[in-house]
């Protein structure tokens, strides 16, 4: 396996494009966090652009994209706009190009059903179901006061009303965008159904956060679906995608830089998660919360802009063992969930 590199190591100023193949674009948008960035991609489709992705919605992102429609894009329409999954970051400014810019929406239905049911459920006070699923995974008692002292996140903060219809797009499918076929493959554990183009003929893919370099896609379990095993579906989806990959891939991820060597990106996924679970096993000889699993799974110390994504991923991965039948677990005088190894 050849090592990772990154043909591209400067990115893109934001709302600027960079061409990186024939007729794709590589653009960014800021996002309020630590991973401060989102890439979207603007692929040349007949007289307009079919984009990929969109970034958050708010004031200063339909002001970026103003500009990047009458600047980066050169004044030309987006036609329409390949979503890759439901995430804030990636759906924000879906429903704008839809309903202001008559762009079309193609995305996998679970994608859509995910953003579409998300941005009209807004609760304006946590749902009990929420505040008891972090208090029983031994959330940090100052985080979780915090917490339900505050209004809850909502999609709709952050992204623009959907209008309904959409073309769905399916696992295996070919599709044509700008003279190129894309088989479209879908892939679960980050998020379910998440959706990736790979032009076999030209060596591209474009991986939303499915394959991403320098960091691993958060793979967490929420509310929702307390006794998920995403990291058993992410697994799986990684040891596919290891199967098509070869080292002249040139893999263009929704984070970080557009990167080639993905055999050895796929394998480094693979092991990252094998290796915490070897280590979350051992470490629970001795029972402990979700919380208190914190130092085995993460190299660094974890602060409160990442808590939350880092607590879910911590429930995942002791769902996975548990679910494996490799540790037990079992509430403690205060109803927290102590989970131990057998």
């Amino acid at each position: 396996m050849k090592p990772i590199k990154f043909p591209f190591e400067t990115p893109p100023e934001i709302g600027q494009a960079i061409e990186i193949a024939d007729g794709i674009l590589w653009l960014r948008l800021p996002l309020p966090m630590a991973l401060d960035h989102v890439n979207i991609y603007a692929l040349r489709d007949g007289d307009g652009w079919c984009v990929v992705d969109t970034g958050y919605h708010s004031k200063k992102g339909l002001a970026i994209w103003e500009d990047i429609l009458e600047h980066a894009l050169g004044g030309d329409p987006v036609t329409r706009v390949f979503l890759t999954h439901h995430h804030p970051d990636h759906v924000g400014m879906v429903g704008w190009l839809q309903s202001q810019k008559g762009a079309e929406l193609w995305t996998t239905r679970t994608a859509w059903l995910y953003s579409r049911m998300l941005t009209v459920d807004t609760q304006e006070i946590w749902p009990k179901e929420s505040l008891q699923f972090f208090y029983e995974a031994g959330m940090d008692d100052e985080i979780f006061a915090a917490r339900k002292a505050d209004r809850p996140f909502n999609f709709s903060d952050i992204v623009y009303p959907m209008p309904l219809g959409f073309r769905r797009v399916r696992d295996e499918e070919t599709i044509q965008i700008g003279g190129r076929d894309w088989v479209v493959r879908t892939g679960d554990g980050h998020s379910p159904e998440q959706a990736t183009l790979w032009c076999d003929a030209e060596n591209l893919v474009i991986a939303g956060d499915q394959i991403l370099p320098g960091i691993s896609p958060n793979v967490g379990v929420y509310p929702t679906e307390p006794l998920a095993d995403p990291l058993s579906e992410w697994l799986t989806s990684c040891e596919r995608f290891q199967s098509l990959a070869n080292d002249d891939h040139f893999v263009m991820g929704g984070h970080k830089l557009p990167f080639t060597g993905l055999p050895r990106r796929m394998s480094q996924l693979i092991e990252n998660h094998h290796s915490a679970l070897e280590r979350l096993e051992e470490f629970l000889e001795t029972p402990n919360t979700a919380h208190g699993c914190f130092p085995v799974l993460y190299k660094r110390k974890i602060g409160m802009g990442e808590y939350g994504l880092a607590l879910v991923e911590a429930i995942a991965h002791l769902n996975h063992l548990y679910l494996a039948d490799k540790i037990t677990r079992a509430k403690d005088k205060n109803g927290v969930w102590q989970w131990q190894r057998k």
